[in-house]
């Protein structure tokens, strides 16, 4: 019985959050991603982060690859009426003081769009890939349509502090619904295929999105941003990793064959989103745009890139009998890469910014006329 009180008075016991109304288009923020946008849900299951992640911001690991925020974070902080003290959409896998009223992330670091044929042991991928992307907002839907029936017949206090904390069923038609993902499947075979045959399986990545897409919009979803995948030949991780030579390096120091790649994969996504339009007359589909840099803030080495595979940022190994350990640098904010494969806050923060209005977005579409201020 104590323990139900307790749960009792941490389900319920948020006056504040509940007086506030907001007055943004979007009620709610969805997010399907990976380690791009995951705020914290792979970090719910294996609660082993630590610094220098979250040193910028938070000031302790937040369950976020970067020093800070992510884009989606700083996109849900503009969106949601944070001046009433409404919290940014939690973690799905995160069971503990989440509150699913405004959204809910459901990325996870190593997702991919295809599910993997092989073990997650042999591929790195994420064990928490579903079924089909859409199917953990449709358990969402289902889960709040059903305390909210239940409440109703039954009238229990604990059944209407348990429906609270999850979106209303009017709220899933407005909401924003955001995909950032499909860098993994791109990427986590480059070393082995190389990228003309990665790019074989671009079609089925963005087909599966599209399909998603239009899964989302038949469980009444209409709003939808879909992000581009960044100029992963920038990539310090990628840089130090994959083959090349310098006549395949460009004015900035990124791979012209890599992201030749990546630009054939969002060429791809434009017209596979372009087809979508069409068949969903009443629903906004925008795809955004993203950037990179080619050196990493919290890494090992040193030299153009700062990356070691061997030595990941904080991590410790002995290398020619001596520990070396890749701590962060001094001043994350002059950096576009923290660790080589994800942005640091300060590149999110210009990111969020441009997507916010619309400078990268395709059809312009400025989120900053959405929302009063």
């Amino acid at each position: 019985m104590p323990l139900l009180l307790v749960a009792t008075a941490l389900c319920c016991a948020s006056p504040a959050a509940r007086a506030g109304t907001g007055r943004c288009k979007f009620p709610a923020v969805f997010n399907f991603g990976d380690s791009n946008s995951d705020t914290g849900g792979f970090w719910a299951a294996f609660p082993a982060q630590q610094g220098p992640f979250g040193m910028t911001y938070f000031g302790r690991p937040a369950g976020r690859a970067s020093d800070g925020h992510l884009v989606i974070d700083l996109i849900g902080t503009y969106l949601l009426p944070q001046a009433m003290g409404l919290p940014l959409p939690s973690p799905y896998l995160q069971s503990i003081g989440s509150d699913y009223r405004h959204g809910a992330n459901f990325a996870t670091l190593a997702s991919t769009v295809l599910l993997p044929n092989t073990s997650v042991f042999v591929t790195g991928t994420s064990p928490f890939l579903p079924r089909y992307p859409a199917q953990p907002d449709e358990r969402v839907q289902e889960q709040s349509a059903r305390l909210q029936r239940q409440q109703r017949q039954e009238g229990s206090e604990m059944l209407g502090c348990f429906a609270g904390q999850l979106p209303r069923p009017d709220v899933f038609g407005n909401a924003l619904y955001t995909i950032d993902i499909g860098q993994n499947d791109f990427t986590s075979n480059l070393g082995s295929l190389g990228v003309e045959s990665v790019k074989r399986n671009v079609p089925s990545i963005v087909n599966q999105i599209s399909w998603t897409i239009q899964d989302l919009y038949n469980i009444r979803a209409r709003n939808f941003m879909v992000f581009n995948m960044a100029p992963v030949g920038c990539y310090p991780a990628f840089l130090t990793e994959l083959p090349h030579n310098s006549n395949d390096l460009d004015e900035f120091g990124c791979m012209k064959s890599y992201n030749s790649g990546a630009t054939y994969y969002n060429e791809l996504l434009n017209s596979s989103l372009a087809e979508v339009r069409k068949k969903l007359q009443d629903a906004s589909v925008v795809n955004s745009e993203a950037v990179n840099g080619t050196r990493a803030c919290c890494g090992y080495g040193g030299g153009t890139y700062n990356f070691n595979q061997d030595v990941y940022c904080r991590n410790s190994k002995v290398v020619n009998g001596k520990t070396a350990t890749a701590g962060a640098c001094g001043d994350p904010q002059n950096y576009v890469s923290w660790d080589g494969i994800h942005a640091t806050q300060a590149a999110n923060n210009k990111i969020a910014y441009a997507v916010i209005s619309a400078s990268y977005s395709y059809p312009p579409f400025d989120l900053s006329k959405l929302c009063s201020p």
